[in-house]
């Protein structure tokens, strides 16, 4: 019932926060100097067609009722028409939405992994070189540029030692299972293409590897924090007075209590790789929403990069609605 009543609060309270997020998106776009009208129409376009084609699209309208009728636009499913392609966004934008989290989600599982394991490691054995190690290993995560840890991992594994690809998607001398998902592990798995999915597996090591890293470093100093905190209880000191194995008490009642931070950061990191993959994409030339965003504002195609930044709004809100309820879950004490 109480987790119930927490959705409900949640997804009211999301209401409002896309709402902000589609406003100032919109007036972004309105102060920007750029006519869509002119470039839908085209460079030898008369000016009688361009005034048809803003008619069209209702551009001739005050601003607030543009907003009223791209706000009605979204609720409906509706994100608009490519400047670029003339195509509806909401067509195209799912095959690049579902690479994106297809990476994001691997990268989080290595970061949550690699991560929580070095973070227990380094509470459990504090003050040795395993912990030194460990927090060596937290600052590199979180300080190094993504792009820079990019290019090391195609420099080492790919043109120098060759064992995995230096960029894209899948290859194209392997046949793509038919599409049930648009996520090729998954339809892989699905179709049971061993062949397709070793080789999306392949495609994705170093990308999502990279992204694991960099998340890496910020869930293993949380989770040292964390550890050392739950260490530290009363509980602990009592369940190893009571004679439980040192295993037990660390790896059974430490750990589990020690995971709630750990899912709350893991929750921020997860959204900030769905929302920030761009450099990552770029360099391993990864068809995602972050090349998609980036070849839409150099072609100044404004309607889909308002798409990309509602749909990533929407992303962080549900993530953040998944962390919550697995609070719950986690802390059960919350629910009294």
């Amino acid at each position: 019932m109480y987790v119930a009543q927490l959705v409900i609060r949640r997804v009211l309270l999301m209401i409002p926060i896309l709402l902000g997020v589609t406003l100032v998106t919109f007036l972004l776009t309105q102060v920007i100097p750029s006519d869509p009208a002119a470039a839908i129409a085209g460079d030898t376009a008369t000016d009688a067609q361009v005034e048809a084609v803003r008619q069209r699209l209702g551009l001739d309208q005050p601003i607030w009722v543009q907003y009223v009728t791209y706000v009605s636009r979204l609720v409906s499913g509706d994100l608009g028409t490519s400047i670029y392609t003339q195509r509806p966004i909401s067509s195209e934008i799912g095959v690049y939405l579902t690479a994106t989290i297809e990476l994001a989600t691997v990268g989080i599982l290595i970061a949550v992994i690699l991560g929580g394991t070095l973070g227990v490691l380094a509470a459990v054995h504090r003050g040795t070189w395993v912990d030194r190690f460990g927090r060596l290993f937290a600052i590199f995560g979180a300080s190094m540029p993504v792009f820079w840890l990019a290019l090391l991992l195609v420099l080492v594994f790919y043109s120098l030692l060759g064992w995995l690809p230096g960029g894209g998607r899948f290859s194209m001398s392997v046949a793509q299972p038919a599409p049930i998902t648009q996520f090729l592990v998954i339809d892989s798995i699905a179709r049971g293409n061993l062949t397709a999915l070793g080789d999306a597996l392949w495609h994705l090591a170093l990308p999502a590897v990279t992204l694991g890293i960099m998340g890496a470093g910020s869930l293993a100093r949380v989770m040292r924090a964390s550890m050392l905190d739950v260490l530290s209880q009363e509980y602990i000191r009592a369940a190893r007075a009571k004679g439980l194995t040192r295993k037990r008490v660390l790896y059974v009642h430490g750990v589990r209590n020690a995971l709630v931070p750990l899912v709350t950061v893991a929750g921020l990191v997860y959204g900030a790789l769905l929302g920030g993959a761009v450099l990552t994409e770029s360099v391993f030339s990864w068809p995602g929403l972050g090349r998609y965003a980036v070849s839409a504002m150099f072609r100044k195609d404004f309607p889909a990069l308002m798409a990309v930044v509602i749909i990533i709004a929407i992303a962080y809100a549900i993530v953040n609605l998944v962390v919550d309820v697995l609070y719950v879950f986690l802390n059960p004490t919350i629910r009294r």
